[in-house]
């Protein structure tokens, strides 16, 4: 006989009572801070801000060391505190034209204007296990590693825009000077970084931008004025336009996006794209005050964006030509920004008068299954208890199994 368990509430109590003490982990060892989840976990940091939709690293921090590195239940965390927030307004779109850039890559042209940077990477890691991590002696990389990877921009033109090359780069000074410090045994400087944005009031030219010059790529939409719907604000509905349709991808899970865009490259979609460019940085965020007449600057956050560049064969309206995916996140998370651009290009198979053939590119597939809070929350609600819904199952299939079981009698006894 299934009963319902008597004495619940004590029993969760317990429990809340041991995760905490499995959180803290031994005793013995010091308690890990937030400050050093932000800055030595700052990936997984990352992730959960953009899935939580909340740019707050501490916060995060909190939600990673509370989920006792559950990303997924931190991200839940994140947009759970993010409901209790009041919103004061919209800020203006960010100009990632005027990112101030940390990395930025491009598969598609080795020599571009600003040069290659390759910046805080993975990339070029052989995948070893560095087992000096083991026991903090790591360390700073020595100078050889400290990495003057930002490749020179080469005296040529390319498109419209002109490139300059920095007379501040001494040939082969930087190798000096690093073999020099290396001798004294310290670290030399890193070079300066390059002026950007704003600040720099110099802008860097998007790998897109040099392809529209020729008219080899589709044009960027147009802004036409009208306010994109605000996912965190109204319930989903299809069709969706592709400014709702990023908002969900841009909060979507990684895996989940990962998954679809691998498949997208696998021949279910046909789409297997070069990637124009990829960036990261910082942009400014301001404020527009009705009062002032002029937007406020609010400060700064770390994105990255991915634009792919797709080829196209063309249609009764449109010549052959570059389409565009687009990818923007917070922080630094190259693989989401790809694995979304992917995606995106993927669902504008309609617009671009394409065969739908594929999952990653039926909307109400990939858009209602893309939120991994909504998701766990449907699988993980299995493991609550379904002691009434088991019951009325378990009487049914028992009164099945009777009537089966007469039925079988009565034939035996017609024969």
């Amino acid at each position: 006989m299934y009963v319902a368990v008597k004495g619940g509430e004590a029993a969760i109590r317990n429990a809340h009572a041991l995760l905490a003490k499995r959180r803290r982990g031994e005793e013995s060892v010091p308690e890990i801070g937030l400050d050093q989840i932000a800055g030595q976990l700052s990936l997984a940091v990352d992730r959960v801000m953009a899935e939580g939709s909340l740019y707050d690293r501490e916060l995060a921090a909190l939600a990673i060391k509370q989920a006792r590195g559950d990303l997924i239940e931190a991200i839940f965390l994140a947009r759970a505190f993010r409901t209790t927030l009041p919103r004061f307004g919209a800020s203006v779109p960010v100009d990632t034209g005027a990112m101030r850039i940390e990395r930025r890559i491009s598969a598609t042209f080795k020599d571009l204007p600003g040069g290659q940077v390759l910046g805080p990477t993975f990339d070029y890691t052989h995948r070893l296990m560095d087992e000096r991590l083991a026991t903090n002696a790591a360390g700073a990389p020595s100078p050889l590693e400290v990495g003057f990877c930002r490749l020179r921009p080469p005296r040529t033109e390319l498109g419209s825009s002109r490139v300059r090359a920095g007379e501040d780069w001494g040939e082969g000074e930087e190798l000096r000077e690093a073999e020099a410090a290396l001798a004294q045994g310290s670290l030399p400087s890193p070079p300066a970084p390059l002026p950007q944005g704003k600040r720099g009031d110099t802008r860097m030219p998007r790998v897109t931008d040099l392809l529209g010059d020729e008219g080899l790529i589709e044009a960027s939409p147009a802004d036409d004025g009208t306010p994109p719907r605000d996912l965190t604000r109204e319930p989903l509905s299809f069709p969706a336009d592709r400014p709702l349709r990023l908002q969900a991808l841009a909060r979507g899970d990684e895996g989940f996006l990962l998954a679809l865009g691998y498949s997208t490259q696998r021949g279910y979609a046909r789409t297997h794209p070069f990637v124009g460019e990829i960036r990261f940085g910082t942009v400014e965020v301001s404020l527009p005050v009705e009062e002032l007449g002029f937007a406020v600057p609010l400060g700064d956050i770390a994105v990255t964006e991915c634009q792919s560049v797709n080829q196209f064969k063309g249609s009764a309206t449109e010549p052959p030509q570059f389409t565009r995916g687009y990818g923007l996140v917070f922080g630094q998370s190259e693989r989401k920004a790809m694995s979304m651009a992917l995606v995106d290009r993927a669902l504008r198979f309609q617009e671009l008068g394409e065969e739908k053939s594929a999952p990653a590119q039926d909307q109400e597939f990939v858009l209602s299954h893309c939120d991994n809070v909504q998701a766990t929350g449907f699988v993980e609600h299995l493991k609550l208890p379904h002691y009434v819904d088991f019951q009325a199952e378990l009487d049914l299939i028992r009164r099945m199994r009777a009537e089966a079981e007469i039925a079988d009698e009565m034939k035996e006894a017609a024969e």
